[in-house]
């Protein structure tokens, strides 16, 4: 029986709902998707605003039945749910430029998921991503979490050690490279089989199959080119290095391997006030004027620009997978279990999983080669720090997980940002 169904988006005010709601449409009469209940905060008002109205004119165009709900009342939103989406952004994109800011002015790079600038936002988000899984054990206890909320990897885990949800993590990251090699190759991204390891945004690809065919020494010899996400800068990776690595390394291992390069281009457009963050601003901006346009019935092209395009595919593809329990293979963020032999077994870790309606089970990857296991455990002890941090509110943890992030060159370094950082972000820090 296909009982009609109601998804919960928190941070509905976001950019990238336009991509969720496409999804939701084109798959509606498959998930009897009945009801989109769209939640913000008071801050994000005029967004969600925006958001409702191209909601409802896109769902008036495909001639669905789907009830739009815009609200302030999260539990409202929450209460009965069968999915519940998070893409949220504590302190919006100004906190986001200022962890940027503080990182670059203290000589290290400023991102928003990774070293210092992604250390900050775990520690703004977390309690909040913990509140709203207290709503949800109480309002929709058999819902499932799909948590797009960045870093996805750390909120995923703090999910998994500190609630009963029922959270999987997702990014845009895996099916990005599906993609590039289904177009790389001419072929269907159904011919394509990615070996993954590794966790949120440090994942490797240890193998690539073609129609069962092995191709990764293509890439390992230059014969191909890498993916690169629209948010990270495109320098070439050297034959060599890639060789020697045995592996495809994605995106955000630049910052690890090319971290001088990166800091010296973060550098100039810190001086010319236009790092990422400003970009990013300015690209919302404009978006929204778009949506603003009552002529606009669909998602709007420019929303690739955000980079994080296909995370709308990766989220309906995998709520089809649990609703139709039809055992496919994803790309997800979930506990480790013994999965990653040189990781805890309550880590989250971005690995190849089965999913089925009651559970995901994720692929035994086996033992992993040096060159990567002393990055991987090295961030993911981070990452652990990290999370205790968020919790406990302890500025001993917080140093320690910020000295041990190797893009942090020294204790004093990380002492001075951290300081700085648990200052501007005050309001958002209650735990500390």
């Amino acid at each position: 029986m296909n009982e009609p169904m109601k998804i919960a988006v928190i941070g509905g005010g976001s950019s990238y709902t336009p991509e969720l709601l496409e999804g939701i449409i084109l798959n509606q009469e498959v998930l009897n998707v009945s009801e989109v209940w769209l939640a913000d905060i008071p801050e994000g008002k005029e967004k969600l605003s925006v958001i409702e109205d191209l909601s409802r004119r896109m769902v008036n165009k495909a001639n669905r039945q789907i009830k739009i709900v815009a609200t302030m009342d999260r539990r409202e939103a929450i209460k009965d749910a069968s999915y519940v989406v998070t893409q949220i952004r504590v302190g919006q994109l100004k906190m986001r430029r200022n962890d940027e800011y503080i990182s670059i002015k203290h000589g290290v790079i400023g991102q928003e998921t990774t070293g210092a600038g992604g250390f900050m936002k775990a520690l703004r988000t977390i309690p909040v991503m913990l509140d709203i899984c207290k709503d949800i054990e109480e309002l929709a206890p058999d819902a499932w979490l799909l948590n797009f909320t960045n870093p996805a990897g750390i909120i995923t885990e703090s999910i998994l050690k500190h609630s009963n949800v029922n959270v999987i993590g997702l990014c845009n990251n895996p099916i990005n490279f599906y993609k590039k090699f289904a177009k790389a190759y001419n072929t269907a991204v159904e011919d394509i089989s990615i070996n993954f390891i590794g966790i949120n945004h440090l994942i490797w690809i240890t193998d690539l199959y073609i129609r069962g065919q092995s191709r990764i020494d293509d890439i390992l010899t230059g014969k191909s080119e890498t993916y690169e996400a629209k948010n990270i800068p495109s320098f070439g990776w050297d034959t060599d290095f890639l060789q020697s690595l045995g592996a495809i390394p994605c995106g955000y291992h630049k910052y690890y391997y090319q971290t001088d390069r990166i800091l010296e281009e973060q550098l100039e457009q810190y001086k010319n006030n236009e790092t990422r963050a400003d970009q990013v601003q300015k690209v919302e901006k404009e978006l929204f004027e778009i949506y603003k346009n009552p002529a606009i019935q669909e998602k709007p092209a420019a929303l690739e620009q955000r980079g994080g395009a296909y995370y709308s595919e990766a989220a309906i593809n995998l709520i089809k997978s649990i609703h139709l329990n039809s055992k496919k293979i994803h790309t997800l963020n979930v506990r480790n279990n013994g999965t990653i032999s040189c990781l805890p077994d309550d880590v989250s870790i971005e690995v190849n999983c089965v999913v089925e309606n009651h559970q995901t089970t994720p692929l035994k990857v086996g033992d992993v080669p040096p060159q990567i296991r002393g990055l991987l455990q090295n961030v993911k002890a981070y990452e652990e720090l990290t999370v205790e941090a968020a919790v406990t509110g302890d500025k001993g943890v917080a140093l320690q997980a910020l000295t041990l992030h190797p893009l942090i060159p020294s204790s004093g370094r990380a002492k001075d940002i951290l300081d700085e950082m648990l200052e501007v972000n005050k309001p958002y820090l209650p735990q500390f």
